[in-house]
């Protein structure tokens, strides 16, 4: 029977963590691993403490209650977690129980102290740490000490912390067991954490020591300010040595005290070099064992480290892996994207197969690596003027990498450097019929792609389908589509540079370029303006709609309402345009519009109440009147300067290219989207099949394999429900993860900055992308879903992709953390005459819901009003 409830650390591997926990598990690990000392102990495993819960019916009731409260309920949970901590801690430990705890502690010696851990089931996982969650009692002595401290960490499984992480990271509290170590008391002259990767940067290849004198809690409390060692290739590269006034030291009788460091003593560091360097040394150890970098607690006596826990570091974003040891430089493909929400591996797969340039994953999302196109001063001249213009962060970020000097080996050149990323040599001629040419050309290759699909099903249909992604690619790289989409952005950036040096006018092609023809994009959030208006005259579909949550029936619903059928038609026309269409839209597996039309449900609402009948063509020839007439502003400006003529001739070329242009410049993602819902439509119904023939459960979990290894399953008709399960679970975590812009292969996030001396004090910086000024609340918005927009709201949220521009309809401005010039939203955002700032870091963290804010889309700023 004592078996069952305790267990030896050496006897527990990392295999048993639902009968030991994550702590426990880790510390039986770190045992068997050869030079590392642990000091000895046991296990009160998980069956005791079901014993424990089981001795107390009403806790049901109370676990039932607290998944019913709201995270952000903090009274509540307070309350909760306070009850149940109390009945757990007031049932008495069964004679068996304590009898097989008391026996275990005797080779340790009954009065010998000790420290009594916590060991949660949902501990030190890769995806979550805990770290703190539960608690832990050090120099706790005598075995009724030992049985009452048992019981507080069984407690401690609900204190508001841990309730709220669980809540937070969507695990479930039925499903998470406390075990408890007891562990062998160590006395240390010093201790602390060690950081196998750099927990800041992310670097791989650099270590962090932190350590004080005397035991770690003092560390861990805030108490004093660590030493803090930088070790890098075995050496101590950085030293701060800390004023270490005080010290958590053990008293005889059990328990803790601070006490005073002497004077002399408190400047001297904790840890001489090389113990800092033989330290990493054990750190390099623990992290090759557990194969991902580490938090590791230690303790030095007599000169000998002793390892009391170690935990992955959750916090670090993961490096795309490689066959080589060369170095690597990945720029974000998601903030060029607009989307920088972890994607499923279906959707990443997929991205992968129909994308232009090789891509990486890592942390559900995507990279391309630049590192040889920075290595030739040519390509790399090319490549940041191109990507500057785009978001000069990941220029800045590129350019911190090169001026260290010796991460990217500077090449030859072996010739010219050739055309920007996806650019073209030759310049487009100023002929809106080629745009008119190269959208019948996609029109009617995505007609073919649905016209020849349907009849494929099983391994024809993924044979068919690399053969689709071949002609995907091909449609992209038509030489005529890249000289359309760079002959737009060649003459804004032309118009912007000449209009400003000639003129002195900042940004000015973004009001020549408003209303601009065949911009998908804005013709989207154009209609369903159009949408509204068929909707605004009839109150019982108005009442109707104000009533739909997340019902996909709902379009039924409306023909039998007076004017319902008409809506009806209204919306599925919309659906049949652009009902391939969603937020994310990059990522396959996504819900799109036409699988949940409910998701335009508040947009329409918003456009009704805020919009007047006819809007939407007003606004479009508003802003073609516009352009009209900045264009002959600038000309006869032009005209009046030396050498007017040729410099209007010039300029007029140029305002007709980027008028000609730029709208064609968001048909490519439509037609990649349009490709996309076809392809998904198909796979779909390969999912289905599988489930049919009891191959999967449900036919979403075909979203967390690849492309290959769904081909597979379609072709064996066998599924790895393991690796379903953890894919699951890993992309659960990615969520947590911020995606840097920039990412070496050392793991080392790379940030960038603006660098700019003109602007205000205390005002948010961020890149101009569609000029103007704008004063209005603030409407903080991170779900397209819950928006609820009055006229003259400005948006803020942390990437707009072209789904989103149904509201910019009805806003005055906009603001969002990911962005570039280029990028879908600030493209939309100049269509439609909108004040813009994107690449605001922490734009949706820094600006509250409801502040008024002054949006300064000329200069590139945001301020926050009092």
């Amino acid at each position: 029977m004592s078996e069952q409830y305790v267990r030896d650390l050496q006897e527990v591997d990392e295999t048993q963590v639902a009968l030991v926990g994550g702590k426990a598990a880790h510390l039986g690990g770190l045992s068997r691993i050869d030079g590392v000392r642990v000091p000895g102990g046991f296990c009160v495993t998980t069956d005791a403490f079901r014993r424990i819960m089981a001795q107390a019916p009403s806790l049901d009731d109370r676990l039932d209650q607290l998944s019913r409260v709201n995270p952000d309920d903090r009274e509540a949970i307070h309350t909760l977690s306070a009850r149940i901590r109390r009945t757990i801690e007031g049932i008495a430990v069964p004679a068996d129980l304590a009898a097989a705890i008391t026996r275990a502690l005797a080779p340790l010696g009954e009065e010998a102290a000790v420290a009594v851990r916590s060991s949660a089931t949902a501990e030190d996982l890769p995806t979550a740490s805990f770290a703190g969650q539960q608690d832990t009692y050090l120099n706790v002595v005598g075995p009724t000490a030992v049985l009452q401290h048992v019981s507080r960490c069984w407690a401690s499984l609900f204190t508001e912390r841990a309730v709220t992480y669980r809540m937070r990271n969507g695990i479930d509290h039925r499903t998470v067991h406390m075990a408890v170590v007891v562990q062998r008391m160590v006395f240390p002259h010093a201790s602390g954490i060690l950081f196998t990767a750099d927990p800041v940067t992310g670097n791989r290849k650099v270590a962090t020591v932190d350590a004080g004198f005397g035991l770690g809690e003092a560390l861990v409390s805030g108490l004093v300010n660590p030493d803090v060692f930088k070790v890098r290739g075995g050496e101590v590269v950085d030293r701060v040595i800390a004023a270490k006034q005080r010290a958590v030291q053990a008293l005889p009788a059990g328990g803790t005290q601070e006490v005073a460091i002497d004077s002399e003593r408190q400047e001297q560091p904790a840890l001489t070099d090389e113990q800092a360097v033989r330290l990493v040394q054990l750190g390099r150890r623990i992290e090759a064992h557990f194969g991902r970098p580490q938090d590791i607690e230690w303790c030095l006596v007599d000169d000998d480290f002793q390892i009391v826990q170690s935990r992955p570091i959750t916090t670090l974003f993961p490096v795309p892996e490689t066959d080589d040891q060369e170095n690597h430089v990945y720029v974000s493909v998601g903030h060029q994207q607009m989307m920088t929400d972890p994607m499923k591996p279906l959707g990443f797969s997929m991205w992968q197969l129909t994308a232009m340039a090789q891509m990486y994953e890592a942390g559900g999302r995507l990279f391309v690596d630049v590192a040889g196109r920075l290595a030739s001063p040519a390509s790399r001249a090319a490549l940041l003027e191109v990507i500057g213009r785009g978001d000069p962060l990941v220029r800045d970020a590129l350019e911190t990498v090169l001026d260290r000097g010796d991460f990217v080996p500077s090449l030859p050149d072996t010739g010219p450097a050739g055309p920007p990323a996806g650019g073209a040599s030759a310049p487009a001629e100023t002929d809106p019929e080629i745009v008119t040419e190269l959208i019948e050309r996609s029109r009617k290759s995505v007609a073919a792609l649905e016209r020849d699909i349907r009849t494929k099903t099983g391994p024809a249909l993924f044979d068919f389908l690399l053969e689709a992604f071949e002609e995907h690619k091909r449609v992209l790289s038509d030489p005529l589509n890249m000289q359309a989409i760079m002959a737009g952005m060649e003459a804004t950036w032309w118009l912007n540079d000449k209009l400003q040096e000639w003129l002195g006018e900042k940004n000015a092609a973004d009001t020549l370029t408003l209303s601009a023809p065949d911009n998908i994009t804005s013709e989207m959030g154009l209609e369903l303006l159009d949408v509204a208006d068929v909707i605004r005259p009839h109150p019982e579909v108005v009442a109707y709609l104000q009533g739909v949550d997340d019902d996909e029936g709902f379009l039924d619903g409306l023909a039998k309402l007076a004017g319902g059928p008409e809506a009806r038609d209204a919306v599925q026309s919309y659906l049949d345009r652009y009902g391939m269409r969603c937020v994310g839209e990059i990522d396959i597996t996504r819900p799109r519009w036409r699988e949940r039309p409910a998701t335009l449900v508040p947009v329409i609402l918003d456009n009704v109440r805020n919009s007047e009948p006819g809007a939407a063509g007003r606004r479009f020839e508003q802003g073609r009147q516009r352009a009209q007439k900045k264009e002959q502003d600038v000309l006869a400006r032009l005209r009046a300067l030396p050498d007017g003529d040729r410099k209007a001739d010039t300029a007029k070329r140029m305002i007709d290219q980027v008028r000609a242009f730029a709208g064609y410049r968001e048909y490519p993602k439509y037609s990649i989207v349009s490709r996309y819902f076809i392809y998904k439509q198909a796979l779909m119904g390969e999912a289905e099949r599988l489930v049919r023939a009891g191959v999967l459960p449900d036919r979403e979990d075909i979203f967390y394999l690849t492309f290959q290894e769904l081909h597979a399953v379609v072709r064996s008709h066998q599924v790895d429900d393991e690796l379903v399960r953890q894919r699951k679970e890993a992309f659960r975590s990615y969520h947590a993860l911020t995606v840097p812009r920039v990412l070496t292969s050392d793991g080392e996030a790379v940030t960038g900055a603006y660098r700019r001396d003109d602007v205000p004090a205390g005002a948010l910086v961020g890149l101009p992308v569609s000029a103007g000024t704008v004063e209005g609340r603030a409407r903080v918005i991170l779900d397209m879903t819950e928006a609820d927009l009055e006229a003259g709201d400005i948006l803020v949220t942390t990437f707009t992709d072209p789904s989103w521009s149904p509201l910019f309809v009805g806003i005055t401005g906009l603001v969002t953390e990911v962005g570039g010039l280029m990028t879908h939203g600030a493209v939309i955002a100049r269509e439609y005459g909108l004040p813009a700032v994107v690449g605001v870091e922490g734009a949706t963290r820094l600006i509250l819901d409801g502040q008024r804010i002054r949006v300064h889309g000329t200069d590139g700023y945001v301020e926050i009003l009092p």
